[in-house]
């Protein structure tokens, strides 16, 4: 098994350890869902709200490992196989830390959580950027529009835009830190104009190529 593959199972393993040994600690239910403001606005019973996360680690865990055996354009996988590990460490890790907050929330210590989250999806994003930069066409990872997953040429030039954008993306999150008040507006809106570029962008690349 490779090292990566170790310390991604590793975390996988931590959350679930850690979830037990709080359990008893923790209230009868769990704040699960903040609003805009940083207000509480959605509860979970305490088993769901304290195991869910690792739950949700252990299916994306299976993802990660059976994906590059069943896309039939695995080779183009295997291609940009070390990006695509550090990818997967990285989201893990980010999925940890927001356990990890949720956990320290609920344990009576209030905060702003959308401060502390918004360097971390930065950080997120930009990973998402040096994978778009790196990957090969496959039906799993990456921009998967009808037209980049029908030509190489239409999914290099849409993965190069989308890299240039995610990174800047990450950058906008993190200066989200900055101005607060702000925050989910710097990552949403942001994130609905980046998605709605590279489809446009996809199709008018494929009906470029497709007139030469």
């Amino acid at each position: 098994m490779k090292k990566m593959n170790l310390l991604i199972l590793g975390l996988v393993i931590l959350s679930i350890i850690l979830g037990i040994i709080v359990y008893s600690y923790l209230p009868d239910k769990l704040a699960s869902h903040w609003n805009v403001s940083g207000e509480v606005d959605g509860y979970m019973p305490k088993f769901w709200g304290v195991f869910i996360l690792p739950i949700i680690l252990v299916v994306f865990y299976c993802f990660y490992i059976f994906i590059p055996k069943i896309d039939p354009l695995k080779k183009n996988i295997i291609a940009f196989e070390k990006e695509f590990d550090i990818f997967i460490l990285a989201l893990v890790l980010f999925m940890f830390y927001i356990y990890f907050l949720t956990l320290f929330w609920n344990f009576g210590y209030v905060f702003d959580l959308g401060q502390f989250m918004m360097p971390a999806l930065g950080i997120l994003f930009i990973f998402v950027g040096i994978l778009l930069k790196k990957a090969k066409r496959n039906f799993f990872i990456g921009i998967r529009t009808p037209w980049t997953l029908s030509s190489d040429f239409v999914w290099d030039k849409t993965h190069k835009l989308g890299s240039i954008l995610f990174i800047f993306l990450g950058i906008i999150s993190i200066l989200g830190v900055v101005v607060p008040e702000f925050g989910f507006f710097l990552v949403i809106v942001p994130i609905v104009i980046v998605v709605l570029v590279l489809v446009i962008y996809s199709y008018i690349i494929y009906k470029q190529e497709g007139k030469k």
